[in-house]
Formats: C-alpha cells, sequence, structure tokens
C-alpha cells in the first residue's frame, strides 16, 4: 500500500528542483533516512525527462539501470566498456540524471559520477555530505547546489493523513488520530506510511491509544521480523511480505 499512498506537499522542494532542472544546474538533495527523498525522486519523475538510478551505492548495480533505461542492451563487458557505452548514451540523451540513495562513494563510483556530470546535470539524493559520510565525491560537492528536506511538521501529516483518507485507503476515523500519529512518526514520512498501512487492515482501532501504541511496536518488530505478520493476538508468518518505502 506504502507506494500507493497519496503524494502531498513538499511544495516548496518541488518548486525549486524544477527550477533548478530548467536551469540544468547540479543538485544535492539532503535529508535523513526516511524524511522522503526518494519519494520525492519519483514524484518529480512523473513531471520532468529524468534518468533515475533509485540504487546508487554499487557501480553494477548502477551501470545495470541507467542501461535499462537508456535502452542499451544488457551484454557482458568489462565495466571500462560498460562506462564508456553509458557516457556516451547519458550525452546524447541530455537528460538530467539522477542518483538515488548515494552512499559511501567508492573511487570508481565517484569516477563515473564525476564523468557523467561532465556531460549532463546530476541530481545527488544523499544522508549526508560530510566527506566521512559521502566518501571520495566530496571534494566535487562544491559545484552543487543543495536542498534540504526537513520532517513533517504536524500540518503536513495532516495533509497526508487527509488525502490518504480521501483516497479511500484508510477509514475516515484516522482523522482524529493525527495528532497521535505524529507525535509516534516523530515527523518521518516513512514511518507515517508504515503506521497508515497498518491501519488499513483494520486491525488497529485509531481512537484507542492502546492500538496505536500497539501499532507502532508492531511496526518496529516487523522492521526486525519481516518474516512476520503481526497483530493484536498473534504471530504468524506472512506470505510476499515486503518492506515499504517512501
Amino acid at each position: 500500500m506504502t507506494s500507493s499512498l497519496p503524494f502531498v506537499e513538499r511544495t516548496r522542494e518541488t518548486a525549486r528542483l524544477r527550477q533548478l532542472h530548467a536551469e540544468r544546474k547540479h543538485t544535492l538533495v539532503l535529508g535523513p533516512p526516511g524524511v522522503g527523498k526518494t519519494a520525492l525522486v519519483r514524484h518529480l519523475q512523473s513531471l520532468l525527462p529524468l534518468v533515475v538510478s533509485p540504487g546508487s551505492t554499487r557501480l553494477t548495480d548502477v551501470f545495470t539501470s541507467l542501461e535499462q533505461q537508456l535502452g542499451l542492451a544488457s551484454e557482458d563487458r568489462r565495466l571500462v566498456q560498460r562506462k564508456q557505452r553509458l557516457l556516451k548514451a547519458v550525452a546524447a540523451a541530455g537528460k538530467t540524471v539522477v542518483f538515488d540513495a548515494v552512499g559511501w562513494t567508492t573511487p570508481k563510483l565517484s569516477s563515473f559520477l564525476g564523468c557523467v556530470s561532465e556531460r549532463v546535470p546530476i541530481w545527488m539524493s544523499t544522508r549526508s555530505a560530510h566527506p566521512w559520510d559521502i566518501g571520495h565525491f566530496w571534494p566535487f560537492l562544491w559545484r552543487f547546489e543543495r536542498i534540504e528536506i526537513h520532517p513533517f511538521h504536524l500540518a503536513e501529516t495532516r495533509a497526508l493523513v487527509g488525502a490518504t483518507v480521501r483516497a479511500g485507503r484508510v477509514p475516515a476515523a484516522v482523522l482524529d488520530a493525527v495528532e497521535r500519529l505524529h507525535q509516534l512518526a516523530a515527523g518521518s514520512p516513512k514511518v507515517l506510511c508504515e503506521l497508515l498501512e497498518g491501519l488499513a487492515t483494520g486491525r488497529y482501532d485509531p481512537h484507542k491509544v492502546f492500538d496505536l501504541t500497539l501499532l507502532n511496536l508492531d511496526r518496529r518488530i516487523h522492521q526486525l521480523a519481516p518474516a512476520f505478520s503481526f497483530d493484536k493476538t498473534n504471530v504468524t508468518p506472512a506470505k510476499n511480505v515486503s518492506a515499504p518505502g517512501t
């Protein structure tokens, strides 16, 4: 359900990123885990011509993702050959390339990011711009505009809950629990979406503080043991459970 929740708020960030896209600027999207950087990238991907690498921690995964989006045949080539072919395709496409979920950049990954940035604008979403977090690409960040994504305020939490109710994903009674949900989520859109996902099952009464506390506990247990589905009475193995993302 999480992937189908409405995208709300982030109006200022969306407008700024659209402006930077028009100006063809390199951009760094910064924010703590679960704040919604990936959700923002997905939203903008529906509005702008972007090439997106969804998981940008391993060079081979980045190559595979970009090759698929640029229509390059999947062939067993050496990394050097794949890199050169990709750089030509990226330059020919002329689109902004987004590297989402960037963590520690190795020398090879950093080199590739640098080469792409010499040909087209790139965006990078990452948790931190500190050199000990982002790795070898850090010396190049002075060329990047920066946009920080902050946790939700109460008004933003209310907007997402309201949109989810209007979409028929959760019952209207959830509107009465907005403040408690905001407190439990601590402003994290990811956690909020997970809580709404739990409320959609109908197992928890949004009017009862105990049920909401139990919902949050079950959510946290599920993170540690995703192979199990938890409810208020028992624990049963779950089938085809996938971790929600934001």
